[in-house]
Formats: C-alpha cells, structure tokens, sequence
C-alpha cells in the first residue's frame, strides 16, 4: 500500500457528526410532519442558493478531512511513512501545495514581490525582481501574459458553464426554481475559471515563505468547518439536559442551574477561553510523548478548542430551552400525562424534546456562523488553532504585519476576508430560511392568510 490512512481526532468526530446527520435524516423521512418545514425550506430559493454555495465548502472540507501519510522510497523490507500528514484535498491539488516561491508575488505576476540582488549580462550586480519558479514560467514573451489570462480565463469559464448546465440538466425534475440553475451555473463557470488559471498562475498570490494563498484559503475551510459543527456536539447535550432540566422540575434544580449559567455568563469569554487554551497548551507541551506527528499535535488544540468553546457557549440556548420548557409544561396533555402517572423521563422523552427541537435547531444554524469568526478572533489574538495549522485566523494574524510593510502586501488579507465573508453570508443566509421554516408564529400566520 503506497499510503497508511491516518485517522485524527477531528476527522473521527466529523464521521460521527455525519453518522448523526445521517440517522436524523432517515428519521425526518419516514415522519410527514417533520418533513413538512424542510419542504418549506426546499421551496425558498435564498435557502437553495445557499445550500449549494455551503454544499462546495462542505466537499472541500470532506476532502480534506480524509487524511494519509504517503509511503516513503524503501530501503529495506520495511515500509517506512512520511511523517507529513496529507490529505485526498492535497492530493487533488498537488501543484497548490507544491509549487511555492521564494517568499511573497502579487496575484498573476511573473516577478516576485521585493528586489534581490542579481548579476545581468555584463556580470554586474543590480537590483531587480526575480522572475517566479512556476507562476507563468510557460510564457516565453511578458508582454503576453494579459492575453494569456484571458484565454485561460475564456477556456475555464466555458468548461464551467457547460459543467454547470449539465447538471442543472440532470437536477431539472428535483429543483425547478430558476435561481439555483443560475447559480448553479455562475458558480460552475466561477470553479472552471479558477481551476484554469490556478493551472498557470498564482491567482491569489504567494505569502511570506511563497505558498499560494489560494491553497491557504481553501485549506482554511475545514478549520473553520471544524470550529462551527463540532463544537455543536459539545454544547447541544449540555444545553438540551440543563435547559429541559430546569423547565420542567423547576424548585431547587432550576435555581442551581440558573446559577450555574448565570456565573458563567458573568466572566469575559474571550479571557475564560484564553485561561483554559493556554492551560491545554502547557499539558500539549509537557507530554510530546502523546503525539506521532506534528499534525496530531495541532489537531489535539483543535479539537480542545471546540470543547473549550463548547463548554462556554451553551448558556444561551439552554436559557431558550429553559422558557420553553416552562411553557410546555402548563400545556394540557403534559398536565394530562402526569395525571395518568406518565414517569418524569417519558414525559420529557416523548413530548417536551421533541416540541424544543426546532429551537436547537434553529440556534445550532444561527451560531455556526459566529464559531467561525470566533476562530478568526482567537487566533489573531493567538489563542486560537496551532500556529502551524492553517486557518482564517492564522492567515489574518500572518497579513497584520504585511499590511504594514513598504510595499503594502494586501491579498493574504483580502483572500481570508472574501472566503471568510462567502461562508458566513451563505451560512446566516440559510439560517434565516430556517428559521423562517420552523417558526410556527410565521407558518401560522402565513396559513391565515
């Protein structure tokens, strides 16, 4: 076997997140009645738009969340590994990850970004900008490049078009709405340009150590898919148990809980998560005995980052399900099942858990979005992912200094900026459709009219 598949904490987590997906999705199926607001999102066309524009986040962070460890040339009998953890996302962007420069080049150059000292024909030292290793090595004439990048543009905006017309063909009896065909179309001729291009040129440019930032940008996605789903898996059974808990037994165990989310409601976040990062990180640092691989030991903060998060962002839901619980319980069939001698643990099971659940469904949408800038934040601050793991966060704390350099060097923060804005704009907006789905004041009002 030319690779050993590597399993870190995160990716088994991711699985079992999508195992749970999964199970609740063949639930939703076989009940009408929860399939009915999913039927209402179905139909918005912001919500399909959306979707799709998550939906290719999400392969790529799929992508890149099945990671390997490539063989290395055999000496003897025994196989040995690369140390290097990949992915199947490097793998299929082989030229991204490899072809790096000397240190920064603009989007589309052929030179890099500083002078150096170099010797011209006549042997004499000048200073001049050193044309690139890869990016546009192909042009035998500079002066070409525009109309190179334009036919390259052409060529991969027409394979995209029609990639994208073909499957808007093949969905035509499932989505009929005219503006996920648009878009479904633009965003294929989008992908086909950048992939055309990305071929020839640094699209985005190159950072301090010459790595493309569009590598760094697309590989920042699963970080920050990671930090917005996993955490979920941390704060959703403290929120349900608590919330519900305190609803619906009231007296002494609602007063220790109330107590217990508003002292902790009380403390700055930002320095509570600093507090318990920076602790997690001396245990990392006292025990390298833990860790095969430098990527285990980044994965590790990542994953402790999500509990930390977790453990200080779950008061706000479990207040929500908390009123809503108190209200469930004065509803007469509840009254009618305690009556009967219906236990405590029946009851909460089969009817005040299932009426909470478009509530945490509704929260878990709406929060993902600001995890993801939670990150962003952290990691600036340097309390966020590992250093070496590449992240929004890190590429924002890496272009601080850039931007104050002579010449300003401006696209690592402009590349983490527009990914970051595309996934969170696609996030809030599909968050709305939600809960405009699920809300029953608007299906109730929507039904009289």
């Amino acid at each position: 076997m030319s690779f050993m598949p590597v399993i870190l904490w995160s990716d088994a987590l991711v699985f079992l997140l999508i195992a749970a997906i999964v199970a609740a999705a063949v639930h939703v199926r076989k009940r009408e009645h929860l399939m009915l607001p999913w039927k209402r999102v179905a139909r918005s066309s912001v919500a399909l738009v959306s979707m799709l524009v998550l939906s290719v986040f999400l392969v790529i962070g799929l992508l890149d969340t099945l990671h390997y460890r490539a063989a290395l040339p055999q000496n003897g009998s025994e196989k040995v590994y690369s140390p290097e953890v990949l992915s199947a996302f490097d793998a299929l962007v082989g030229p991204l990850r490899t072809h790096t420069e000397k240190t920064y080049s603009a989007p589309f150059a052929l030179h890099l970004y500083a002078k150096e000292s170099m010797r011209d024909a006549q042997d004499n030292v000048v200073r001049e900008y050193p044309r690139l290793q890869y990016g546009g090595t192909h042009l035998a004439d500079e002066a070409e490049r525009d109309m190179d990048v334009l036919q390259r543009a052409l060529v991969g905006m027409l394979a995209g078009t029609l990639a994208g017309v073909m499957l808007s063909w093949l969905l035509r009896r499932r989505y009929t709405q005219p503006a996920l065909t648009i878009a479904l179309v633009l965003l294929a001729a989008l992908i086909g340009t950048i992939m055309n291009l990305s071929a020839a040129y640094h699209v985005l440019g190159t950072d301090k150590v010459g790595q493309d930032v569009l590598y760094l940008s697309l590989k920042s996605i699963r970080t920050g898919l990671i930090i917005g789903t996993l955490t979920t898996l941390v704060t959703l059974p403290l929120a349900l148990f608590l919330g519900v808990a305190a609803g619906y037994f009231r007296g002494w165990v609602d007063d220790v809980i109330q107590y217990i989310y508003t002292v902790l409601s009380s403390i700055p976040s930002v320095l509570l998560i600093a507090a318990a990062v920076l602790m997690m990180q001396v245990t990392i640092d006292t025990h390298p005995d833990w860790f095969d691989t430098s990527a285990s030991r980044a994965d590790m903060r990542l994953v402790a980052l999500c509990l930390i998060l977790g453990l200080t962002s779950w008061t706000g839901l479990c207040r929500l399900l908390r009123g809503e619980t108190l209200k469930l319980r004065e509803m007469e069939y509840i009254q009618a099942a305690q009556a009967f001698g219906v236990s405590s643990m029946r009851i909460l099971s089969r009817h005040i858990m299932p009426n909470v659940m478009h509530i945490i469904l509704i929260a878990l949408v709406m929060d993902f979005s600001a995890l993801v800038l939670a990150e962003a934040v952290l990691s600036y601050v340097g309390v966020g992912v590992d250093p070496s793991m590449i992240s929004f966060g890190t590429m924002i704390n890496g272009a601080r200094l850039e931007m104050g350099r002579e010449p300003m060097v401006w696209w690592s923060l402009a590349s983490a900026f527009v990914f970051m804005l595309v996934l969170v704009l696609a996030a809030n907006l599909f968050a709305d459709a939600v809960r405009d789905a699920f809300d029953p004041r608007l299906n109730r009002t929507e039904g009289q009219a």
